[in-house]
């Protein structure tokens, strides 16, 4: 009588609890993020690409330690690797967005793998961030909504380089000079823009001839000793990653560039980490996201301390960008209140965020990041185990970035 009496005086509210209890779990794990990274892992970008994976990684664990997106969403991360091959891009592209449903691909190297998966991500939907490589035909031609870009392009490095390089020709007296660069869409792209806006810049400087060395060029001989030849007052180059170690590094085996001003070429963090010992002191070098450029910002302070406790060095370009690309992500989806990738690739629009490199914002035309350019000259510093650059000089993305009107006038061309 008293067990009947108890079921029938308790039994529905403690049936009310059992629900409650059982429907608390799936309530409070909510749906993780899947998150897909396209770079070169192996091949000729591997140099720079295992600092943007390491620095993703860093983003991810920071970002899983507050439970996730929005402190609700762990992050699920799809590492895939491109090879620095557009086919190869495209087909990982396609396997980390069917097969494990990213909702935004990281990466990547090459440009020319970047322009490859824009389509694949705009026509199944999904974010695209690219935050190495920087050809501005990522976001100026065939615009994708989905498509953002965390790095200064081709078009505003070349200015930032233009203007400087226009500057030391006059106070030196240079009248002509050759280029060299990588022959793949970065390269083409950077050494067109730079050949452009130098003529606008300083109409009476002469090219004498172009170098366009394959990507994943390794022997240099030929191309230092055609150069030397000519006697140029200064070379450009856009060279990058391994192909630009060797270059630097055979280059400087022939006395080039104490004989040769090279002035304004990519010299990223990575080259003055690994050549510390050897590069060229006095060096005019070009950088996409040095951290020494902005210790002074609490988000760049924390995390090159953060990167070096838990990876035992210092972090280059790559890293810093790939880093801002995940929290990019994640300050659009807390705007957007939402994972859903259309609600985000909307909320990004226009955006201002918080970056190791300061408040930047998207351009709303081609969601290009405000982020700047810095040049310098390559010296020792007593704060580093390596060289930096001294009197930097830091070119803002709004001051080096191709006009809106020609970007509309390019895309009436698609």
């Amino acid at each position: 009588m008293k067990k009947d009496y108890f079921l029938k005086a308790f039994g529905g509210a403690a049936l009310l609890v059992v629900m409650t209890a059982l429907s608390v779990g799936p309530a409070l794990a909510a749906e993780p993020y899947h998150l897909g990274v396209n770079l070169a892992i192996t091949g000729t970008g591997a140099l720079y690409c295992k600092d943007g994976v390491d620095a993703i990684k860093l983003a991810v664990e920071e970002i899983n330690g507050q439970g996730g997106f929005m402190g609700k969403h762990p992050i699920e991360l799809f590492v895939r690797d491109t090879h620095t091959k557009p086919d190869v891009g495209v087909r990982e592209a396609k396997d980390l967005i069917l097969r494990d449903k990213v909702r935004a691909i990281l990466g990547t190297y090459s440009s020319a793998v970047a322009v490859a998966i824009k389509p694949v991500a705009q026509e199944y939907k999904v974010l695209h961030i690219a935050a190495i490589s920087n050809s501005e035909n990522i976001t100026k031609v065939k615009f994708s909504p989905y498509t953002y870009s965390v790095v200064p392009n081709s078009y505003m490095q070349a200015k930032a380089v233009a203007l400087g390089v226009a500057e030391l020709a006059k106070k030196k007296g240079w009248k002509e000079y050759v280029t060299i660069a990588s022959d793949y869409e970065w390269g083409r792209s950077t050494q067109n823009n730079f050949v452009q806006l130098l003529q606008q810049a300083a109409p009476d400087l002469k090219l004498k001839k172009e170098f366009w060395p394959r990507l994943g060029e390794t022997q240099f001989t030929s191309y230092i000793t055609a150069i030397m030849a000519q006697k140029p007052d200064f070379v450009y180059g856009s060279v990058a990653s391994k192909d630009n170690v060797a270059w630097m590094k055979q280059a400087k085996a022939y006395g080039f560039f104490e004989k040769i001003p090279y002035p304004g070429s990519l010299v990223s963090v990575s080259e003055l980490i690994i050549q510390a010992k050897t590069i060229t002191r006095g060096l005019v070098g070009l950088c996409r996201a040095p951290f020494f450029a902005h210790m002074d910002v609490p988000m760049m302070a924390n995390f090159v301390e953060n990167f070096r406790t838990k990876y035992g060095r210092y972090p280059s370009d790559w890293a810093v960008m790939e880093y801002d690309a995940v929290y990019a992500l994640k300050q659009g989806i807390e705007k957007a209140g939402s994972i859903d990738t259309e609600k985000v690739k909307d909320a990004m629009k226009g955006m201002t965020i918080d970056t190791t490199r300061g408040k930047l914002y998207f351009r709303e035309i081609d969601n290009q990041l405000s982020c700047s350019s810095y040049l310098g000259v390559v010296a020792d510093d007593p704060k580093y185990p390596f060289p930096i650059y001294h009197d930097l000089v830091e070119v803002k993305g709004p001051d080096s970035w191709r006009p809106e009107a020609e970007i509309t006038a390019a895309r009436a061309k698609d």
